[in-house]
Formats: structure tokens, C-alpha cells, sequence
């Protein structure tokens, strides 16, 4: 395929030279930034970056911040070099519509230039149609864009810091701009973060013509980063904010695409955890409640399993107690380009915290490590909220009266000031753990006292909690006769005789 039939270069004729973006024009968008600058500063774009309307777009798998930005494109006709702003637009052969896609993920490792968090294939689209830059006024062309349907950015060149005059004289001073080279002019106010599934539409209207809208729709990729071959993407609240357009508005998107994440994102293979299939039924759930955590451990022991309970953990709050079924959560020892490339973002702890259902208790693995705060009370709140019955860690926890004080039942090996990437990598959720040194697979039953917690497989819970019903009635029975004063002998554990006395009794 040559380049006069690439589908990428249709509504230009053929490969551009080069591509030049504005970092900065609009000034609704300086408004929004919080800084005007005093010229006009650039970066280029890969040619192979071009796509055309009706594309599809790839978010990388591992990233959240894939950023649209509709802009107005110049194309270069009669080539310039060292033109006057007053001969410029003269040399401007057509305008079109474009989008300079940006994935905010990978923004800061290239420090202004954006090779990489701009220059990815199919983030320039482009068209659908060109308007003869000789028929229409530079001061005078409306931008528009939509995603999904809805106005998000409408603003006109008359609002410019930098007219597109003075953009193509700009540049003459630095190279020759040739024939068939494409200037992409800034965007305004407006521009956010798409998700997987989102459709975005530009347009560029002036006086009587169109070209009509630019459409785009974004897919979620299969292929991530590698850490052997270069720079893994990294988010922090600054680029987050500026994906976004404002720290409310990344707030409410991290949250609707935590949301987003708990409703689509598949449970690991090997240990699927359908909604509708819970082990723990409400009457279950009830006899639990009602059974200390000694008594489902003598009768675990009895059925040959010693390996159950989550050592070195303690409630938080004195007198919590807990029944619930396992979500999980696992953390890596600290590595510090691992947690460049998965703890920043809605991480695996994050996306935890904001899937955990009712009744659900979200297990974490932290390897014992108390080094370090696993969660704090915001993420306590957040589990609150989703109904948890409780969060067990065999890791720190951090703002530890704050976590008390939310209400949700935490077990823990302790409180720890420090945060989290100072001894952990979040790294996958609902997969099997190892907590307190024992297995927890997604959908164990768990339940917590004041003597620890232990960890039920659901295909036995139901005999055991009766085996554990019938010994507390039997346990209570014989409290009942040594606190009125009979000896232990023969009684605990019950002789034929005292056992037939139990027996009669209980059947009267």
C-alpha cells in the first residue's frame, strides 16, 4: 500500500512531512491551566500517528488517562519560510478537523515533547473533509466537539492567545514549512479524559462550510508495557487533574471508571466468583454469627484441617466481630519501577476497595510485612460504604484511629504511619492469597472475634457451624455445673454418666 492509498493519509492526498502541535492557544484552556504564556511553544507528531474519521483508537492495557483534544488543522500549501503574519494564511492550502489524542499516563517521562504520550498510532485522526482555506475568514472558524453526543468543547479562533497567522509565521522563522504539512492549532477548555467504549466527534465549521464531524471510538487494548524496554506509564494527582480538566472532575472519573472496572472486568480464570453464587446463605450467615472463632477452629481440627487460621492479625476496634466471604487483594514486596507502572491510578488496591460487595470481606496479602500502611480511612470509608463486612491484612494500617472510628470491622497486624509504597506493590485482586500465613481463595466463608479469624472452604461450613452449635450447647451446659460448684473431673470432657445427665436434660 502506498501512501496515496493509505486509508490513514486519505484526506490529505498523501504522507505529511511533518506534523507540529501548539502546546497552548486557546485562551479559555491558559484560563483553565492557570498560565498564559507569552508565545507560542510546539511539539511533533509521527505521521504514522494519523488516522481518519471512523477510526478506532487503543487505551493501552494498564493505563487511565487517555485524554481527546479537538482541535482545527492547518494544512500547508505553498511552502513558507520566513513568512510575515501578514502573508501567512496565504500559504495555508486547506483546514480541517482533528483530534490530538493524549495518553496522560506517559506524559511526564517525556517531559514536554510527547513522543510517546502523543505520538501513538491512530492519535491524530483527521477530517473527514478539508475546507479551502482561501474561503474562509482565520479569525473567524468555530470548533466543536462531542463525546457521545455531548457538547464539550465549542470556542472560536477569535479567541485565540496566538492567531493561526502568526502560529505559520512562527514557524517559518525555524524550518520551511512544506507542502502537505500539517499544523495542529491547540485546544480550548473542555478537553477530558474517554474511556474504553466512548465516541468523540470534532468538528470545524466557517461561514458556509464544514468538515463535518471527525469520529472516534475507543477501545480497550490487550497489550501493556514492558519495564525490560523502556518507561512504563505513571499517574500522579497533577496529571490526573490536567487529563481531566479539573481535580473535581478526576475525582468523579476515577470513581466512574472504579465503578466501570467492577462491573467488566473478568474475575481471574482459575477462580471464577459468580454474583448470584454466594456459599453463604442469610440462615448460614446467622448460625455463624452466633459461633466464636474457638469453636469453628476445634472443629476445623477435628476434620484434619490445623492450616486455617489468619495469624498475627488483631481487630482494631475491641469487640469486633465479623462474617463474611472473601474478596482478595494482593500486594508485591516493593520495587521501585513495579510501583511507577501499577501503584499510581486506580490501582489494584483502589479498584479492591471500590468492587467489595456487601457481606463481602476483602482479605489483603501483605506477606506480613507491617512496614507500611495497607489502607487508610479513606479506603475504610469506601469499604463502609459498599457494604464490607469487614477488611483483614496481615499488613499495617495507616490514620489508624480514623479507621477505627469509620465503623467496618479491621483486622490487622498493626498501625503504621507510613504509606503504602514504601513496602508494597499493589499488584491483582481476586485471585488466591496468603494472609497470616494461610490460603484464602475468593469466596471463602471468614469469620472474626476477639481470638483471631479463620478461614471456612464453603463445602464444609454448613457441618461444621452445627458440629460448633451442638459443642457451644454442651460447653455452656457444663459451665453452667462447675460454676455451681461441681469438680471438672469426669465432667469436662463428660463421662457416660454425665453425659446421660446432659442428654436427659436437654430433652426435658
Amino acid at each position: 500500500m502506498n501512501d496515496t492509498t493509505d486509508p490513514r493519509f486519505t484526506v490529505l492526498g498523501g504522507r505529511p512531512g511533518k506534523i507540529v502541535a501548539v502546546h497552548l492557544s486557546y485562551g479559555s484552556r491558559a484560563d483553565q491551566r492557570g498560565r498564559r504564556p507569552a508565545s507560542p511553544s510546539y511539539f511533533f507528531k509521527p505521521s504514522s500517528s494519523l488516522a481518519p474519521s471512523g477510526a478506532e483508537i487503543v487505551r493501552p492495557a494498564g493505563t487511565e488517562l487517555l485524554a481527546f483534544e479537538g482541535e482545527i488543522a492547518l494544512v500547508i500549501g505553498e511552502p513558507a519560510r520566513w513568512v510575515t503574519p501578514d502573508a501567512a494564511w496565504s500559504h495555508v492550502a486547506s483546514v480541517t478537523a482533528a483530534n490530538d489524542f493524549g495518553l496522560y499516563d506517559l506524559r511526564a517521562n517525556d517531559k514536554g515533547s510527547n513522543v510517546r504520550s502523543k505520538g501513538g498510532d491512530g492519535y491524530t485522526p483527521l477530517g473527514p473533509a478539508l475546507i479551502d482555506a482561501r474561503q474562509v475568514d482565520p479569525t473567524a472558524l468555530r470548533l466543536r466537539t462531542w463525546v457521545d453526543g455531548e457538547l464539550v468543547q465549542d470556542d472560536t479562533t477569535a479567541r485565540l492567545i496566538f492567531s493561526l497567522a502568526q502560529i505559520v509565521a512562527d514557524l517559518s522563522q525555524h524550518f520551511t514549512l512544506e507542502t502537505g504539512d500539517v499544523i495542529l492549532t491547540g485546544t480550548p477548555a473542555g478537553s477530558s479524559v474517554v474511556m474504553p467504549g466512548q465516541v468523540v466527534e470534532v468538528q470545524v465549521d466557517a461561514e458556509n462550510h464544514s468538515t463535518g464531524r471527525l469520529r472516534t471510538t475507543v477501545v480497550e487494548g490487550e497489550r501493556s508495557f514492558d519495564a525490560a524496554v523502556g518507561s512504563l506509564p505513571a499517574v500522579d494527582d497533577t496529571q490526573r487533574t490536567e487529563a481531566w480538566g479539573s481535580a473535581e472532575a478526576a475525582a468523579a472519573g476515577a470513581l466512574a471508571a472504579a465503578r466501570d472496572h467492577a462491573e467488566t472486568a473478568p474475575r481471574a480464570a482459575e477462580q471464577p466468583v459468580p454474583a448470584d453464587a454466594s456459599p453463604l446463605s442469610p440462615t448460614l450467615r446467622d448460625k455463624l454469627s452466633r459461633v466464636p472463632v474457638a469453636a469453628l477452629s476445634g472443629q476445623l481440627r477435628k476434620r484434619g484441617l490445623n492450616d486455617v487460621t489468619i495469624d498475627g492479625v488483631h481487630a482494631l476496634t475491641l469487640g469486633s466481630r465479623f462474617v463474611g466471604t472473601a474478596r482478595t487483594l494482593r500486594f508485591l514486596p516493593h520495587r521501585e519501577d513495579l510501583f511507577a507502572a501499577r501503584g499510581g491510578g486506580q490501582n489494584a488496591q483502589k479498584r479492591a476497595f471500590d468492587a467489595v460487595e456487601e457481606g463481602e470481606v476483602l482479605v489483603i496479602e501483605a506477606r506480613g510485612e507491617r512496614g507500611s500502611g495497607t489502607l487508610g480511612d479513606i479506603l475504610a470509608i469506601r469499604a463502609h460504604a459498599r457494604g464490607a463486612a469487614a477488611i483483614v491484612t496481615d499488613g499495617g494500617v495507616r490514620d489508624a484511629e480514623a479507621v477505627a472510628a469509620v465503623g467496618i470491622p479491621v483486622f490487622t497486624a498493626g498501625p503504621h504511619p507510613a504509606v503504602l509504597g514504601r513496602r508494597h506493590v499493589p499488584w491483582e485482586t481476586d485471585v488466591a492469597v496468603g494472609c497470616g500465613g494461610t490460603t484464602v481463595e475468593p469466596g471463602d466463608i471468614l469469620v472474626g472475634d476477639g481470638d483471631g479469624v479463620i478461614v471456612i472452604p464453603p463445602a464444609m461450613a454448613e457441618e461444621v457451624v452445627d458440629a460448633a452449635l451442638a459443642q457451644e450447647e454442651e460447653d455452656a451446659w457444663i459451665a453452667r455445673q462447675v460454676a455451681s460448684g461441681h469438680p471438672v473431673e469426669g465432667l469436662f470432657p463428660m463421662n457416660a454418666e454425665w453425659r446421660a445427665r446432659f442428654e436427659n436434660e436437654r430433652q426435658n
